[in-house]
């Protein structure tokens, strides 16, 4: 961590105070999401980023010492996100209910934090090499486990067997998509944007589909 001074200053200073500090990384945060959204991660400078904020540069390295940490700060707080959702899942839900519920929720996300979305593909697109030390073997652990979830319950017969590993991609790809291709979506559709009646309207929709798919009823509070 850099610190706002020179090295060679007698008196560096003191850390900001917790409530200001957390202001402060929201703030650039933020910003950095903007700018790697419309720029991709070679395009966005620490410059752009700090003229975005509104913070002097110097500030943006006190917390963040170069983009590329501050790049995978902006993934990491996302994908964290994204997994969370998945991570209570286990043999012994309903999975009508845990789909319908795991599909409202990543649509939520799409629909708040579309921009966060978009990077995430963009870095996959490009081939994800910032993302290597997050799909490690530990993420590839907490996969299986996920998908053994969905193995259990068509082993006990409450779901159709699909493969679980293709309805993963399935449940990530449909619900992402509506934050990822979010203009095609409104120019095909006529729309100047997606509203939040939009959103609701896939989310049921999705439900929907993949839960018949999978030979689910759909709850109905969907």
């Amino acid at each position: 961590m850099t610190s706002l001074v020179p090295a060679h200053s007698p008196n560096p200073p003191a850390k900001p105070a917790g409530r200001i500090r957390q202001k402060n990384e929201e703030l650039i945060l933020a910003a950095a999401e903007e700018e790697f959204a419309r720029h991709g991660f070679k395009g966005t400078s620490m410059n752009t980023i700090a003229l975005r904020a509104g913070l002097p540069k110097a500030n943006l390295h006190y917390y963040f010492s170069n983009k590329l940490g501050l790049y995978i700060a902006v993934l990491s707080n996302h994908l964290e996100l994204w997994d969370s959702t998945f991570n209570t899942l286990t043999a012994e839900d309903d999975p009508a209910e845990a789909l319908a519920r795991y599909i409202r929720a990543k649509m939520e996300f799409s629909r708040r934090h579309p921009l966060a979305s978009k990077i995430f593909a963009m870095e996959i697109i490009s081939g994800g090499s910032c993302l290597e030390a997050h799909f490690d073997q530990d993420y590839r652990t907490w996969f299986k486990g996920r998908a053994g979830v969905f193995e259990a319950w068509i082993a006990a017969g409450k779901m159709d067997p699909v493969d679980p590993v293709n309805l993963i991609f399935l449940l990530w790809g449909s619900t992402q998509h509506y934050a990822d291709f979010n203009t095609q979506i409104c120019r095909v559709t006529g729309r100047k944007r997606l509203t939040r009646d939009d959103f609701e309207a896939a989310t049921q929709n999705l439900i929907q589909i993949i839960l018949k798919g999978c030979g689910l009823t759909p709850p109905a509070t969907a």
